[in-house]
């Protein structure tokens, strides 16, 4: 049996996900960062994206974070996100939508521009695809 970790996934309105893992990895600022047993202890910001966790059963599901902390404890691995979704529960066409309007929004600048808000936008509706995109080739792998 292979050694595993306390998990919690957290938005700020419920939890997602609580369980044993024996992988946990997301997109920290840094670059991607994985989490096994015996990881040294770690508190980094998370850039929007996938966090695929594999399960003590060895099954793999995917979550879409907009954002936050990740937090490793000796015993425990923590993800705090404003917003945590399972991957299937994004709505693929509202994300492509919001990708095309961030990007109309960066071309078309106008007095009242918000560049920090359009980037923000764009890139959350990118990593929204790019999660969606990682469950078709873990599907397809299959």
């Amino acid at each position: 049996m292979a050694m595993t970790v306390h998990c919690d996934i957290v938005s700020a309105e419920e939890a997602i996900f609580s369980g044993l893992v024996e992988l946990l990895v997301a997109a920290g600022e840094q670059g991607d960062v994985g989490v096994m047993p015996g990881h040294a202890a770690l508190v980094t910001s998370l850039k929007p994206g996938p966090v695929r966790i594999i399960k003590q059963n060895g099954e793999e599901e995917i979550f879409y974070v907009s954002g936050g902390f990740l937090e490793v404890q000796p015993n425990s691995v923590t993800v705090l996100a404003d917003t945590a979704l399972r991957a299937d529960n994004i709505d693929e066409a509202a994300a492509l939508e919001a990708k095309k309007h961030a990007e109309q929004a960066l071309e078309n600048q106008n007095g009242d521009f918000d560049y920090s808000r359009a980037a923000s936008q764009l890139a959350e509706s990118m990593a929204q695809i790019r999660t969606l995109q990682q469950i078709r080739e873990k599907l397809g792998k299959r």
